[in-house]
């Protein structure tokens, strides 16, 4: 599909990868409802690129907030064909550490947002996208998750963020079979070291040393260029059912 006619959601979309994306979209000419629970910067972020964006406070891990923020969404613009899912955290904590196992309690709450929220946002935004006209090749949207290339390379103390990555990468190409027979495509990511606020709050020396594993370009990578890559994949119907690395070929050591 064009990406002028993208009719978007984008969850964690008040800053960081999310951000870049809605921009992006607007700046093209789309449209994008802005999903995150950090309001005073969703409704920032929306009031910056006026009446193509509005914000939608949502909670992706709740069955309730993410159906009302959906429909929402589809009633606001008419419809939705681009659902893009940013939200998630990345808290580090040992198997074994200094203070003992791993918190039980944290491993599930990386596994709710992370994946189940993924999940939850495809399951429900799906009925939505497949409501759409079909357009060229019967296509009626395009579903982007973000994983991480920690589901391949998870390094120490990221035993729970690569588990709820490395599930996102499994099931995309599940849901992009089944998905297939009505028009809509799933495509995830697997970003790099990417600048996100995130990654801003680290010491300046870890971000340094975290440049220098990249091969080429040896730098964090831009969230803009996380943006262009979503463009890149709503525009191009044949790719499909996969996940691209995002990461200047970058393999992580174990610390």
């Amino acid at each position: 599909m064009e990406f002028s006619n993208s009719i978007a959601l984008v969850t964690g979309g008040a800053s960081g990868l999310g951000e870049a994306v809605a921009r992006n979209i607007v700046e093209n000419g789309g449209k994008v409802a802005i999903l995150d629970l950090d309001q005073d910067k969703g409704e920032a972020l929306a009031d910056q690129l006026s009446s193509s964006a509005s914000f939608i406070k949502a909670d992706v891990t709740s069955a309730e907030s993410v159906s009302e923020s959906v429909d929402a969404a589809a009633k606001l613009f008419g419809a939705l064909n681009v659902v893009v899912n940013c939200a998630g955290i990345a808290p580090a904590a040992k198997v074994l550490g200094k203070k003992g196992p791993h918190d039980l309690a944290l491993f599930n709450k990386v596994i709710e947002v992370n994946l189940i929220g993924t999940f939850n946002v495809i399951r429900l935004a799906a009925e939505k996208l497949a409501a759409n006209e079909p357009g060229e090749d019967n296509e009626r949207g395009v579903i982007i998750n973000t994983a991480s290339v920690a589901a391949f390379e998870g390094q120490i103390g990221q035993a729970a963020y690569s588990a709820s990555k490395g599930g996102i990468v499994s099931m995309t190409l599940t849901i992009a079979r089944e998905l297939a027979s009505l028009g809509i495509r799933v495509v995830t990511i697997a970003p790099g070291i990417m600048k996100t606020p995130m990654m801003m709050g680290m010491p300046g020396n870890v971000q340094e040393a975290l440049s220098k594993m990249t091969p080429f370009p040896q730098r964090l990578g831009q969230p803009e260029e996380y943006a262009c890559l979503v463009r890149q994949i709503v525009e191009n119907r044949l790719i499909n059912g996969t996940t691209i690395r995002l990461d200047g070929a970058i393999r992580m050591q174990p610390k």
